[in-house]
């Protein structure tokens, strides 16, 4: 039969994204199934319809391409399949028509770098960019608190309002609402017992770690991290996140990885991590294509077909 392409139809082919990014996990991957549930769930469906497509070979995904225009371009194909990466690219440009295209990938994807050049991409010296960094969750140092500060798990849609409202603050974002935030919590993989807040003495939430748990592959992803402004500098995000990481070692997993920002304009994230023990692995470089192109043969293409309503 071959390979066939399609376009997202709904949550079930989200998890058969997930399900390739599983299977084809290593310690070097730019991608871990966090990131599409956090990807696809931060936002309510109103303001998430990105063109998405996937790749199958009979019933399974082999490859998928996600296009957040201009600056969020994403793909992943399964190594046993490499000429994949061409046709996500080729797809890149149908759903473009022409508009400026931007992927961030690590210096480590080799491959992906020299496809991308093939397809008229150049390497762009941005000054931001993102480091990778990984820790083994042996010798966990202990989180410190001041005195009626506690560290604790979501219990649930009881604490939805107030999950939202501490990385609404610490954000300054709106984009996660309690709706978002409640399909979030029904995503694979999420788990209640991995998303930790610090409670202030008043019982406000003042910081959060989140982690998503592959474990299948038993590593974690820390994403997101933050704490409300007026109660930083205080150690709240270092404690919130070592009683995450003891969370996460207690549900089995050996190994957690974080991507922060890594260049000097924004050096606060990567400084907490490092002295957390974590170790960078590989950064981000920044490929872009800008100029006219021609249009391809749409029937090649998922130009209509756009991301719908996850179940």
């Amino acid at each position: 039969m071959g390979v066939a392409m399609r376009g997202y139809v709904g949550g079930s082919d989200l998890r058969a994204m997930q399900e390739l990014t599983q299977r084809t996990w290593t310690p070097a991957s730019a991608q871990h199934i966090g990131d599409l549930a956090w990807g696809r769930f931060m936002c309510t469906a109103d303001r998430a319809d990105w063109p998405i497509a996937l790749w199958e070979d009979g019933t399974r995904v082999v490859a998928w391409g996600w296009a957040d225009f201009p600056d969020d371009l994403r793909l992943q194909a399964d190594p046993a399949y490499p000429e994949l990466v061409d046709e996500v690219l080729t797809w890149f440009d149908a759903v473009a028509d022409g508009s400026p295209r931007e992927l961030n990938v690590l210096d480590n994807q080799v491959d992906l770098r020299e496809a991308l050049m093939s397809h008229g991409y150049r390497l762009r010296n941005d000054p931001a960019f993102f480091t990778y960094h990984a820790r083994s969750l042996l010798n966990l140092p202990p989180p410190e608190l001041s005195k009626g500060f506690v560290a604790r798990t979501v219990r649930g849609l009881e604490d939805l309002g107030n999950r939202v409202a501490v990385h609404r603050n610490a954000w300054d974002s709106t984009r996660v609402t309690e709706e978002s935030y409640r399909n979030l919590m029904n995503a694979w993989p999420y788990r209640s017992e991995l998303d930790w807040v610090i409670e202030a003495p008043d019982g406000e939430f003042v910081a959060n770690c989140h982690i998503w748990y592959d474990d299948g592959n038993r590593v974690g992803l820390i994403e997101p991290v933050g704490t409300a402004p007026t109660f930083r500098r205080q150690g709240l995000s270092r404690a919130v996140c070592l009683a995450a990481l003891e969370g996460l070692r207690e549900a089995g997993a050996v190994m957690a990885v974080v991507s922060p920002r890594g260049d000097e304009a924004y050096p606060i994230p990567q400084k907490l991590y490092r002295s957390m023990g974590f170790q960078p692995y590989a950064r981000t470089r920044t490929y872009a294509k800008t100029e006219p192109l021609r249009r391809v043969d749409s029937r090649r293409s998922c130009v209509n077909a756009r991301s719908t309503q996850n179940d």
